[in-house]
């Protein structure tokens, strides 16, 4: 266990999915032959890249369950994890409507017994089928009351549409009613130029950021945070430099080109407000999180620029990362010493439970 009296919440691990097990919650009339789930599985592939021979670090990729779960955490001094999926990752790249509201409610009925009620340290964030937006709101009101989840995952890519369209607004609008939370996750790199690269670390590197920047520009330019002032969103696992990067980016380019419109429907600055001084306003309400490791290089710099409250400390387990390189993370954190206590004590903590509501 790390040696430090510091409670630690991680607010970003995986599970690996048992497609077989999660068939076995479909209805009937999408029931699909045992042996294809076998062969093909449950949700689209990840890329046409991620089963490229190669390694990974050692213990990283295991087939772990809820069991090793609970032994990683508790190895690590880990109070609560977040449960992100991982081929379910890619859910967004369901074309078919109906096939994405059953395969997401059996992803969520299955990540509900098999995870959550083996301990209440696992805290799932279930999918919901964005494909279908009056269906994704009833899943969303499943999961937040029925199953207790603290909220749901929203693809980076797949969807016809990026995230900040209208036809996404009353998902936001339940979610505010919830007062729930919704987080988009970065894992799943198809169709973002990407899909001829021919290494995949390359594509890895790239993929995760590029798919929360694109959709972190679509919520932001088109004033989600002021249309729905109590939603709260986060953007995992793409490392904080893309982060940095939209602030600087974002900010100038607004500067440059006014943008047509009439109805008052995009981004409204207030006056002399720079879309930066816009993004750290809601960072301030409590409206934006961004997902970190311990390790990394430019996360000090970042509290600097818009204070530590969006930051979340991520395990990633079990991909890439096993119990001790996790320790190491944490550690490397704690050693920061451009980072105060209270910085420390709110990315490995104070965040996460604001965001996820497990202050209550």
């Amino acid at each position: 266990m790390v040696a430090t009296q510091q409670v630690i919440i991680d607010g970003d691990g995986h599970v690996l999915e048992d497609m077989e097990g999660i068939r076995k919650f479909l209805p009937s009339h999408a029931l699909p032959e045992e042996r294809l789930v076998k062969l093909l599985g449950i949700f689209p592939h990840l890329d046409h890249l991620h089963i490229a021979p190669g390694k990974t670090p050692p213990g990283s990729f295991n087939m772990v369950d809820a069991n090793g779960w609970v032994e990683f955490a508790q190895e690590v001094g880990i109070k609560t994890s977040i449960l992100y999926p991982t081929m379910g990752l890619a859910y967004g790249r369901i074309a078919n409507p109906d096939w994405a509201i059953s395969t997401t409610r059996a992803y969520n009925d299955w990540l509900y017994e098999t995870y959550m009620k083996k301990s209440p340290v696992l805290k799932g964030m279930g999918l919901i089928p964005m494909q279908e937006p009056d269906a994704a709101i009833e899943e969303l009101r499943r999961i937040v009351k029925d199953l207790g989840m603290p909220g749901a995952m929203l693809p980076a890519t797949g969807l016809t549409a990026l995230l900040g369209a209208k036809e996404y607004w009353p998902i936001y609008r339940e979610a505010e009613k919830l007062g729930c939370c919704l987080a988009i996750h970065g894992g799943a790199h198809s169709d973002m130029g990407l899909n001829h690269m021919n290494v995949f670390a390359a594509t890895h590197a790239l993929g995760h950021p590029f798919g929360l920047l694109i959709n972190f520009a679509s919520i932001v330019f088109n004033g989600i945070f002021d249309k729905f002032p109590k939603v709260k969103i986060a953007f995992m696992e793409g490392g904080v430099a893309w982060f940095l990067m939209a602030l600087e980016r974002f900010t100038g380019s607004h500067s440059a080109f006014t943008t047509n419109d009439p109805r008052k429907e995009l981004l409204q600055l207030k006056p002399k407000e720079k879309v930066s001084d816009y993004i750290i306003r809601h960072i301030k309400a409590g409206q934006i999180f961004v997902g970190c490791e311990g390790d990394e290089p430019l996360l000090a710099q970042a509290v600097k620029i818009v204070g530590a409250e969006p930051f979340m400390f991520s395990s990633d387990f079990p991909h890439e990362v096993n119990a001790e390189l996790c320790q190491h993370e944490i550690e490397e954190l704690l050693e920061n010493e451009e980072l105060t206590a209270a910085d420390k004590e709110a990315i490995l903590h104070t965040n996460a439970a604001r965001f996820y509501n497990l202050e209550k």
